[in-house]
Formats: structure tokens, sequence, C-alpha cells
């Protein structure tokens, strides 16, 4: 369209939308009308022509004038989501799934169009990739505070809506019971009770349980094991042989923290205003919360492993988490002086948090579901990190403590590998549904 038409429809343009605010379809669409003989290709006059004469019943017209559409705007997800709406309503699926596919290769955020895209990949009898668009549609509509129920939902999409989370939960229980099959024929169900109903509460198809208020797991919750923010050392004898290696694991942390090899900011961001939402200062200088990992997201740091071997024998003896991706995390958790690292929780129960203070200067503490801690250099402490937790450093000088991630006692050897395969098969199937970042 030219800068001329653009301007010469201007007015229709806004008057055609004055009408459709006040719920005036028909004067709507008659100024639509009126814009389309100035601006034949005008992609918001068509597609809201087109719109009125699907209601008619009147398809053929509407594809007509989507194909106008979309030969002027080839680019326009809009346009190629109302043409695969057009076709699911008339039952051409085969059609109706490529034209959503592009819409949303074009903009992948469009959440009806991923919805619409599940039920026609249903019709085809892709279960898989229907499991996935529906999951897709519902985390992306939720994320962007749609969906959360039916107030927030359009009254013409609540059914759909519903049947296609209740797809999800139940598609994505099937695929991830098939990751615990060996084990199950292996040991037998009954050891793998508890980790099924975690495994129904993770997908919704089982409620919460009534938990501690304080307790609020972010990724997987394990039923029917006691729950508490710290542990008693007597659950893990391996303490003492973490903390009989405090001197050498100290020495080498000296030699990091001395050197130029810079940290790594602990929560990956560099914003203040990203760094806001998580860390607060009680002085002058910026809150930073650092780190130095040995292991993260279950990737090993040969580089860091070679300059602290004793720090990385130590933890090698330790009953780490190992989960493909996930786990183990250890590192030195490095706080810098007047930071406060503020409330948070933890993603699951079915591991736990150990420190080893290392460097401990007055005026520094740990809070676990409101029970305050105060670390001693040397002596380990093990708490639940579901439970909102926090720290701080009040003091002018540098803390630092090595983190490591154990299992919860609680579970049996059978659990913990359940819950392995498990998170592993929630982690691809996770990885498979990621969507590319929003453009800014």
């Amino acid at each position: 369209m030219s800068t001329q038409s653009q301007t010469d429809s201007a007015p229709l343009h806004e008057r055609a939308r004055g009408h459709l605010q006040r719920g005036e379809m028909a004067a709507a669409e008659t100024a639509y009308r009126q814009l389309l003989e100035q601006a034949p290709d005008d992609a918001e006059a068509l597609m809201f022509v087109a719109n009125r004469e699907m209601a008619r019943r009147n398809a053929p017209v509407a594809m007509m004038l989507l194909s106008r559409a979309e030969r002027a705007h080839p680019e326009h997800a809009g346009v190629a989501h109302q043409i695969g709406s057009a076709h699911l309503a008339v039952g051409d699926v085969e059609a109706a799934a490529i034209s959503l596919q592009r819409a949303l290769t074009l903009a992948p955020r469009l959440f009806v169009a991923r919805l619409q895209l599940g039920i026609a990949l249903e019709q085809l009898g892709q279960a898989d990739d229907a499991l996935r668009a529906y999951f897709i549609a519902v985390r992306t509509a939720q994320e962007q505070g749609r969906w959360l129920s039916d107030a927030n939902t359009a009254p013409g999409l609540r059914d759909t809506v519903k049947y296609a989370m209740g797809y999800a939960n139940a598609g994505r229980r099937r695929l991830f019971d098939q990751a615990l099959e060996p084990l199950r024929q292996r040991y037998g169900a009954d050891e793998l009770r508890r980790v099924e109903r975690a495994l129904a509460i993770h997908v919704g198809v089982e409620p919460m349980p009534a938990i501690d208020p304080r307790q609020r797991p972010l990724f997987l919750y394990f039923p029917d094991i006691p729950s508490q923010p710290y542990y008693p050392r007597h659950r893990f004898p391996w303490h003492e042989a973490l903390e009989a290696a405090t001197f050498a694991i100290r020495e080498e942390l000296l030699a990091v923290l001395a050197g130029e090899q810079p940290l790594d900011s602990f929560l990956g961001v560099d914003s203040p205003e990203q760094a806001a939402t998580m860390l607060r200062a009680s002085g002058a200088e910026a809150p930073a919360w650092d780190a130095y990992f040995f292991h993260r997201h279950g990737q090993r740091y040969e580089d860091h492993a070679r300059a602290c071997p004793r720090t990385m024998a130590a933890l090698d003896a330790c009953p780490l988490v190992r989960i493909r991706d996930h786990a183990p995390e250890a590192l030195f958790s490095v706080l810098r002086p007047g930071t406060h690292i503020l409330p948070h929780t933890g993603v699951t129960n079915t591991r736990l948090v150990t420190h080893l203070p290392l460097i401990v200067p007055r005026e520094c503490a740990l809070r676990v579901g409101g029970q305050e801690h105060h670390w001693r250099e040397g002596s380990c402490v093990t708490f639940d990190d579901t439970f909102e937790h926090e720290a701080w450093n009040h003091s002018d000088v540098t803390r630092v403590v090595l983190i490591l991630d154990s299992w919860n006692p609680d579970l049996t050897e059978v659990e913990q590998m359940a819950v392995t395969d498990l998170v592993a098969a929630i982690g691809d199937f996770n990885t498979r549904c990621e969507l590319p970042p929003a453009s800014v």
C-alpha cells in the first residue's frame, strides 16, 4: 500500500475500529468493505470481512479474500493463522495443519493457533505431535496470564482449552511412565508407588496434597516422605569426610579468589534490574552472588576440576545426585559484602542442599522455613530448599560456602534410580517443547 493510500484509508480504519469497539459489527463490516475499495490488499480489512463470510458459512468467498491477503502479505502470521482456522472449520485438516504451522513459524507464541494445530494433528492421527502442540499452547498462554481459569479464557475456547489440558496431562503421564517401565519390570510396581504418585502430581492428574505452607517445590514434589527445613547430620555419614577436607578445600578456594579467572554470576544475569528480583544490598555497593562451578546442570567444569583437584576429589566422594542435563550442582558460592539473597524456593524435595562453610564472617546467616542458622566454618548443614529460604552477608567481608546436592535420604535406592530416569525424560520432553526467545 502506498503512503498516499495509507493516508486516504486512515479515516476508514479509525471508523471501522470504532464500530468494532462498540460492538457494531455490521457497521464495521461496511467500513471495512469501503476501505477495500480504496486499498484492496489491506490485511486488516480482508481478514475482518473474511471472518464475517465464514460466520455466514460462505467459506469459498472467505478463502478468496484470505488468499488475496496472503499474496499481498506473505509474512503476515495473522493471515496464515486465519487461513488455518478456515481450513479447520470446513474439515480440511491437512491444509489447516500446513497453514497453522506456517503461522507459528512466523509467530511461535500464537497460542490459539497452537491449540488449533493440536486439534488438526490429533485428527490426522499424529498423537505425539498433538500432545506437544497442546502442551506448548497451554504453557504459552499461561505464561501470558491467559487460560489460568474460566475468567481469563474466552468463552468460546473454554471447552477446547480444558480438553487440551486433559490431553496434555494424560499424554505426558503415559510418556513419562514409559521411562519407569524397565525399573517396574525389574523391581515390581510396589517399589515405584511413590514415584508414580509424584508423576501424577507433576502432570496435574492428581492434585498437590496439603503440605507445609512454607514448602513450595517449583518442579517435582515427592509425596509420602517426612518434610523438614533442616536435616540432622546423622543422616549423612559422608559429612565427616567432607568436613575433614575443609583446610585443603579452603586453600584451593583462596587461590581461586586470588587469581584472575572471573567468577560467574550464580543467577546467570547481568543487569541490575534482573538481579533486583533476587538480591538486595544492605550497603552502598551493588549486591553480588558469584559462583565458581564444579558441576552445573550436570556438566562437569574440567578446568575448575584441574585447578582444584582436592576439592573435586572430596566432591567425587560424596553421593551427588547425577541426572543427565540436570544434576549435580556443586560450586563455591561467593556472597559479596552487603548482599542479601531474597526468599525463594527450590525445584524438588527429592534432593537436599548441603553447605560446607569455608569463609564465614560475622553477620552472615541462612534462614530456611523461618528457622535461622549461623554457619560455622568446617561444619556442614543440609536443608530442603523447597522450603522458602534466604541468606545474607551484612558484613564487609566476602562469605564463601561450598554447595552440593545429594539425594534425600528418605528415598530408596530404587526410587533414586526412578527419579533419575523420570527427570531425564521430563527434561527431554520439555527441551522438545522449547520455543525461540521472544523478540524484544
